[in-house]
């Protein structure tokens, strides 16, 4: 059952989420340059320190298993967040964006997800605690993004007819061109949006159609609402920082889309059993770690074997 968390707890963990966004985009501010590779494995480094120093705070204070329900949920959107990565890919490259101002959207995009994240998981909470069956529906919903994700189509998008651009497109007046990381500039005497506002709606648009997915994957760990909420802010506050360390290298996980797709199963078929076959959350850990351990390595193993060949030919 849920523990009652303090609304101070609540409030503490928001404070720090917004001091942490304010640090790292002053410091960004300064550096007036893309993330470097070393930079963006740093930070990466850092933001999963923080993440696992606030798991030992939660196991110190609300016992081992809530511990380690956060551990597993915050693993669960981690992974399902690096999908994410593969559309910001599609999503700069359609709107042509400066490396330099693509750190700033990815972090005010944070912003509007912690708002959007937190009515679902509240709706969510809501759902499962007057109407049980609703888990149910959550399996059943996570095993057909599974088999989507195996057959190729899952994550298709055209920006270019999307009912998102097409409304932005007709309420408001766009620029044609950046300015710098400004979202609006005013073209003779008119306040305008830049095309960065639009990538801006488009992020959010599209991490509120990933969270359908990973927000029912943690509930299928637990239905305490601060542990899902905690662990799916955690894993997305390190999203910024993991798009500069993976961006260039999302042709090297060839089987990451199956290793998803096999976890997303995996816990769709937790939540439909739970209530005949419950696994220990500690099991549910350990199955979704070798997942991704084993996916992750033959990815690595077979394209380092291509890339050997091609450079030999």
């Amino acid at each position: 059952m849920p523990v009652h968390t303090s609304i101070w707890f609540w409030i503490a963990f928001h404070l720090g989420v917004f001091i942490a966004l304010a640090l790292d985009l002053a410091s960004f501010k300064r550096r007036a340059r893309a993330l470097s590779m070393r930079a963006a494995t740093q930070r990466s480094a850092l933001w999963m320190v923080l993440s696992f120093g606030f798991c030992a705070l939660i196991w110190q204070w609300q016992g081992p298993q809530r511990g380690l329900d956060f551990l597993t949920g915050y693993l669960i959107e981690y992974s399902l967040s690096v999908d994410n990565i593969f559309i910001f890919v599609l999503i700069f490259a359609y709107f042509r964006v400066p490396p330099i101002a693509q750190h700033r959207v990815l972090v005010w995009g944070i912003v509007g997800a912690l708002v959007m994240r937190g009515v679902m998981i509240w709706l969510g909470v809501t759902l499962v605690a007057h109407f049980h069956f609703v888990l149910y529906l959550f399996g059943g919903f996570l095993l057909v993004t599974a088999v989507r994700m195996f057959s190729g189509k899952y994550g298709e998008q055209d920006f270019e007819t999307s009912l998102v651009m097409r409304l932005v497109r007709r309420s408001v007046h766009v620029t044609n061109e950046f300015h710098g990381e400004d979202f609006t500039a005013k073209i003779d005497n008119r306040w305008m949006l830049t095309p960065l506002a639009l990538v801006l709606i488009v992020i959010d648009v599209m991490d509120l159609v990933f969270a359908v997915d990973s927000i029912p994957a943690v509930f299928a760990i637990t239905q305490d609402p601060f542990i899902v909420y905690t662990s799916n802010i955690c894993a997305i506050l390190g999203l910024r920082s993991l798009y500069f360390l993976l961006a260039n290298l999302m042709d090297r996980f060839i089987y990451l889309k199956t290793g998803l797709a096999l976890v997303l199963a995996f816990v769709g078929i937790k939540m439909i059993v739970a209530h005949y076959f419950p696994l220990p959350t500690l099991l549910s850990l350990a199955v979704i770690v070798l997942i991704l351990a084993v996916t992750i390595t033959v990815s690595m193993i077979v394209t380092q074997n291509r890339n050997r060949i091609a450079n030999r030919k």
